[in-house]
């Protein structure tokens, strides 16, 4: 069945805060004898754009489906909310639902923890300074002592940052635009000088053509004046125009029944207006400018009509404001093209901006080359140093090998006992044969080789030869 009166008034509370949030209708089967437990279903709210929008509305979710809590939304006003009143109603929210809150903090505190990882791992990889000021930017819709449990703090700092937040929301998007423009506009000129005069002429004329084609459109009405509903209601509604009902239209344009317009179905009812304007097909029609104008035509209402500035118009709003003076604005509606966004010092300053950021990138580079530089000088040092520690650790294995240190003391053995001569008769080749062969063995053989060839007799290395008359013992 449709929600009753109390469901309604339950929503306006609530969903004034945080742009236009809606509650989802809870189904009891009340064919059980015992009530059944309630299915904690995903969260069906239109996003806000909030960093933490996906929190927020699983939030707002399941206190709207306590009935303690729905009762007390009832009976708050926006200053009870804003100033804390509504969260200490927290403390009386059924336990499965507090249970259910507790969970989606923790699931929170673990996607905040993620993304300062990552934000630390890229920065941190780019040589950039941590801002540990964002990053606990990132914390202030929750309270971060306590990462287990969602408390009454949590709910008021969630209520203080959606509020802040949304209200920032409109200007940011403005600021975002405006640079937007600043930056198209100067990618055009600095495209314009690097072509020669006759192309530039032609450029600028064709630039002057475009902007005259965009101008060149049919009558904006007003937005939320009595001439552009009554558009509205006979072109897409295909309804008389004489019989135009504020009542009636309202009802038809709120989408989900929930008896208010949000921002999103305010801004639907100015396609019509904005069409007259914009086409994606034109060369001179740029669809960022359109959703813009968009945003500038709701703002322009909801500072009408919104009276208790909730960021909804109930019923009763709308019907006020159709009896205003305001309602009957025959005026055309002043689109961007005749509303400069900005003035020529602030596209200098915007240019100035640009040059800067250009030079500190440059000073950055210019000191990243240096530290690349340096880097590759220390590299080939270290190189060096690597090659060098290499060679002294063969020589001393070359000095460990048993095997070496036998050969050369062999062969020098070999060469005193062959004497001069028996080196000179035996040659290269036999001291190489005693050196090569290595250990005793070889060095005897060619020590021994060489000797004979000399012609002189081989006696050990600490021995005299003795004269020739003198006889040997043991011969005849």
């Amino acid at each position: 069945m449709v929600r009753g009166n109390s469901l309604v008034h339950c929503g306006l509370v609530l969903l004034s805060l945080w742009l236009c949030i809606q509650s989802v209708p809870i189904n009891v089967d009340r064919s059980k004898e015992k009530p059944p437990v309630q299915e904690l279903h995903p969260p069906q709210s239109a996003e806000t754009g909030l960093h933490y929008d996906r929190y927020l509305r699983e939030v707002i979710e399941f206190l709207e489906k306590d009935p303690h809590f729905k009762e007390k939304l009832k009976n708050a006003n926006m200053d009870d909310i804003k100033q804390g009143k509504l969260a200490k109603e927290l403390n009386f929210v059924q336990h499965n639902f507090r249970t259910k809150l507790d969970e989606l903090k923790r699931e929170e505190m673990n996607r905040l923890r993620m993304l300062i990882k990552v934000k630390q791992d890229v920065q941190g990889g780019s040589g950039r300074t941590m801002d540990h000021h964002s990053l606990l930017k990132q914390f202030e819709h929750l309270s971060h002592q306590n990462p287990n449990t969602f408390e009454v703090e949590d709910l008021d700092q969630l209520i203080q940052s959606a509020t802040k937040d949304l209200e920032n929301f409109d200007k940011d998007r403005h600021n975002e635009f405006k640079n937007y423009e600043l930056t198209k506009e100067h990618e055009r000129r600095e495209r314009l000088k690097t072509m020669s005069e006759e192309t530039r002429q032609q450029e600028e004329k064709h630039y002057e053509q475009l902007r005259k084609k965009h101008a060149n459109h049919t009558k904006v009405n007003h937005p939320g004046s009595e001439t552009q509903l009554k558009e509205v209601w006979h072109e897409s509604d295909g309804m008389d125009p004489d019989n135009f009902d504020p009542k009636t239209f309202f009802k038809m344009h709120d989408t989900n029944g929930d008896g208010f317009f949000d921002e999103s179905e305010l801004e639907a009812l100015f396609t019509k207006e904005l069409e007259k304007v914009y086409n994606p097909e034109n060369e001179e029609d740029d669809m960022v400018e359109m959703e813009e104008e968009r945003l500038r035509m709701r703002e322009h209402v909801m500072k009408e009509v919104d009276t208790n500035k909730d960021r909804l118009v109930s019923m009763t709003e709308f019907m006020a404001a159709t009896q205003k003076e305001e309602f009957l604005e025959k005026d055309e509606w002043e689109t961007l093209d005749q509303n400069p966004l900005y003035t020529e010092e602030e596209m200098r300053e915007y240019e100035q901006h640009l040059v800067n950021e250009q030079n500190d990138i440059h000073q950055k580079s210019v000191e990243l080359q240096k530290r690349r530089e340096e880097l590759e000088r220390k590299q080939e040092e270290l190189s060096a140093q690597k090659i060098g520690l290499q060679q002294a650790v063969e020589e001393m294995e070359r000095i460990k090998d048993p095997g070496a240190v036998a050969a050369a003391a062999g062969g020098a053995a070999g060469v005193a006992a062959g004497g001069a001569a028996g080196v000179a008769a035996g040659g290269a080749a036999g001291v190489a044969a005693g050196v090569t062969a290595g250990g005793a063995p070889g060095v005897a053989a060619g020590g021994v080789t060489g000797g004979a060839a000399g012609g002189a007799p081989v006696v050990p290395g600490n021995s005299r030869p003795l004269p020739p008359d003198v006889p040997v013992p043991g011969h005849s």
